[in-house]
């Protein structure tokens, strides 16, 4: 998929707070649970989405620009920011993304059961939620 594409598409869907496939192969869906400014950090904001890839699914490599919390609700997901070492994170664990990661791996450890997990990003408000790295 066109990062471009990508992008614009990743960014209507939490304005209309609706779900959205984000691999091509339709394997990893996002939805947006919730937004929410930070009145005590001006210009800032919450969001929670849920994220699930579908057996072998992944996402593009990307970055967010945000502080980023996960927390994988069942399966398991392959993590990799750059400098650093590829992890799995398994259904009760927890991952970290500063807002200055590329991330450069983000895919199902299985390729027979889905992951899903939920992600909170602190961010800068109307920021987009995803941007692809080339």
């Amino acid at each position: 998929m066109n990062s471009n594409l990508l992008r614009l598409l990743v960014s209507a869907t939490v304005c209309l707070f609706g779900t959205l496939s984000v691999a091509a192969d339709d394997t990893a869906h996002v939805t947006p649970l919730m937004q929410k400014d930070l009145p005590n950090y001006p210009g800032k904001e919450g969001l929670m989405i849920s994220v699930e890839y579908g057996p072998g699914g992944s996402s593009p490599i990307h970055k967010h620009e945000a502080n980023a919390f996960v927390y994988v609700l069942e399966g398991a997901v392959v993590m990799q920011v750059k400098g650093q070492k590829e992890v799995t994170v398994s259904a009760g664990e927890t991952y970290y993304e500063s807002p200055t990661d590329i991330h450069l791996v983000s895919r199902n450890a299985s390729d027979t059961k889905p992951v899903k997990f939920i992600v909170v990003l602190l961010k800068n408000k109307g920021a987009p939620v995803v941007m692809p790295v080339k």
